[in-house]
């Protein structure tokens, strides 16, 4: 039996109508992944990217000196010393060294903002994959120095037990210190606070900060609430690679670090880029595909005409 004309063009026009699912498929890529990185950054591109300020009296004198100014590389003093949870002398080289930190600058007893920055920590916190004391570590510092450990000991116990996962309790410090030593680590970072005696309460901006494992400042996120997926971003560059996946390190050639927004903006031209490699890829892959079924194919076709 041999193999007739109709059957060939049968089997050529199946074979061209696979070529051009195949092309179809590859052309979507592209778009698709173009799609899932703007999207979700033009709906962050909303949220308002300044500190929010606490001045408990208003005056405009308090405001010029509150704030914070971005130190970024800056080397935070480890020699540092503070005082854990309970109570033991520590220098702040004990939480670094091996994992990226994000430091926040509040005080415990603070009637409004604080709480909201502490809160902040912990939602972005508990939406990562990332385990607080074996990815990164949290490292709270009341800027009130008669502020003292029994007070750190139950913002520590509350936000361990909200976190509501094992790490919190060996990741999450919450230390007090001496002014001089508030003071030393608040100006490395840029932190500029001030007390209010009319008030008894201290005048400061809101924000948190992610260092290095050699205490380098890396980043800087502003206000009370932190987006996960910039603050993941930020501990993986931190971390030099060391933290995070594969597909990180792709959308991090995407999304470029904006110093005076504190936020992760999607870059255009590198999305170009990668959608373009991407394309490249599919389109090969295609071929590869369709040269492989043809050489099994072409067997068969000679078979049928010499049977």
């Amino acid at each position: 039996m041999t193999g007739t004309p109709h059957g060939r063009k049968g089997r050529e026009l199946a074979m061209s109508g696979r070529r051009v699912r195949f092309a179809r498929r590859a052309a979507v890529l592209p778009l698709l992944l173009f799609a899932a990185l703007v999207a979700p950054a033009t709906a962050r591109g909303q949220e308002d990217p300044l500190p929010v300020m606490q001045n408990p009296t208003g005056s405009p004198e308090v405001m010029k000196q509150i704030g914070i100014d971005q130190k970024l590389d800056a080397q935070v003093p480890l020699d540092l010393s503070f005082r854990d949870e309970q109570g033991a002398l520590v220098p702040l080289r004990r939480y670094f060294g091996k994992r990226p930190v994000v430091l926040a600058m509040v005080y415990y007893e603070c009637p409004m903002l604080c709480t909201f920055v502490l809160n902040g920590v912990l939602n972005s916190a508990k939406a990562l994959s990332f385990e607080m004391g074996k990815d990164y570590e949290v490292v709270t510092v009341s800027i009130d120095p008669t502020e003292k450990p029994l007070l750190a000991e139950a913002k520590h116990t509350m936000y361990a037990g909200l976190y509501g996962r094992p790490g919190a309790v060996a990741g999450w410090h919450f230390l007090t210190g001496d002014e001089p030593a508030i003071r030393q680590l608040a100006g490395s970072v840029g932190f500029r606070y001030i007390y209010d005696k009319a008030s008894q309460q201290y005048g400061h901006a809101s924000g948190i900060m992610v260092l290095t494992p050699e205490g380098r400042v890396s980043r800087y996120f502003y206000g009370i609430t932190y987006p996960p997926r910039d603050l993941r971003f930020a501990l993986v560059e931190a971390s030099g690679g060391k933290i995070g996946t594969p597909v990180d390190a792709i959308l991090l050639t995407c999304f470029h670090y904006d110093p005076m927004t504190g936020k992760y903006g999607l870059v255009i031209s590198r999305v170009v880029r990668l959608a373009g490699i991407a394309t490249v890829l599919a389109i090969g892959g295609m071929v590869f595909v369709l040269r492989r079924r043809e050489h099994y194919a072409l067997p068969e076709e000679e078979r049928g005409r010499n049977g």
